[in-house]
């Protein structure tokens, strides 16, 4: 019997990640908004390219929640984008909303999924749905580390003209310009790129990564990125239906980990079948350090402002 992903969120960030999942051959898969006909024609249109993919799996759109029941993977991308003249709390509150009433929608039908949150603040929507499903931390993650680090190593590979397959790298922190890349970490064919680059071509690829988002925003004028986000949702969840024990970069629920509590905050992952199998601890200096405690107390504030 084949998994079941469901995706609350039938826009181009959930979309996208149908067609990353569906190419796979992962899981059979479930569109939910609430726009009538978006998710049915989107679903259809990416059923009738799999004879030609040669993947057998089934896609379904609908604007209630009835087909998500017995889902093992609920994915939550729905929500408000940030809009002139709408502060942060403003986008919270929003947000929360939306997250907070899909995530009731999935937990009741789905009891035993995992979610995985994408809605942005995102580390604030990771406690909103925590709280709602009342689900153990094991099976809640937000996507945001696989992302910024995805985009870490674009950088680092066009900077020094390798191939991305060689580069490895670790963000850790909350997901946007609190973000923490570590460099140290972060390796060429197993080569620090410490040992490649200069410290002023190390900071300027950080500054780049933590605001990857907002240039792609500046570029498309209108909306914001996609493609790299539907991919790096679509690896956490190779890793937890193929229960491979693999370390991604998650927003995980901390409790005393890295000095912090009670916070989601983006850190080394072990994903398997259950979800959070552990969160690696990693030795950082003090300046990393300092960032880290900086970017959680950012994600404590946004906390704060939540209904």
């Amino acid at each position: 019997m084949r998994k079941k992903v469901t995706i609350v969120g039938a826009g181009n960030v959930g979309a996208t990640t149908a067609h990353w999942l569906a190419a796979k051959e992962l899981a059979d898969i479930v569109l939910v908004d609430i726009v009538e006909g978006i998710p049915q024609g989107k679903a259809l249109d990416l059923l009738e390219s799999l004879p030609v993919e040669r993947s057998d799996v089934g896609v379904v759109g609908s604007n209630g929640y009835e087909p998500t029941a017995g889902s093992d993977i609920v994915v939550i991308t729905a929500g408000f984008p940030r809009k002139p003249g709408m502060s942060r709390d403003d986008l919270v509150r929003a947000n929360a909303e939306i997250v907070g009433a899909a995530t009731a929608e999935v937990a009741k039908r789905s009891p035993n999924s995992i979610l995985i949150v994408v809605t942005n603040p995102l580390d604030a929507m990771c406690e909103v749905a925590r709280r709602v499903s009342g689900f153990p931390r094991e099976r809640v993650l937000g996507m945001a580390g696989v992302l910024d680090s995805a985009r870490f190593c674009t950088f680092i590979a066009m900077e020094l003209g390798v191939s991305v397959d060689n580069v490895h790298a670790f963000v850790l922190g909350g997901h946007g310009d609190q973000m923490v890349p570590l460099p140290r970490y972060s390796t060429v064919a197993g080569v620090p790129i410490t040992e490649l680059l200069d410290k002023a071509t190390i900071d300027r690829l950080v500054e780049r990564t933590a605001k990857g988002g907002g240039e792609i925003v500046n570029l498309l004028k209108a909306g914001s990125a996609y493609y790299a986000p539907g991919r790096a949702i679509t690896e956490m969840i190779d890793a937890i239906l193929k229960d491979k024990h693999k370390i991604l970069p998650c927003a995980a629920y901390l409790q005393g980990e890295y000095g912090i509590r009670d916070l989601f905050i983006g850190v080394p992952c072990r994903l398997g079948a259950k979800g959070l199998e552990q969160v690696v601890e990693i030795r950082l200096t003090a300046e990393e350090k300092a960032s880290l405690e900086k970017s959680a107390q950012a994600v404590e504030a946004l906390v704060k402002t939540l209904p």
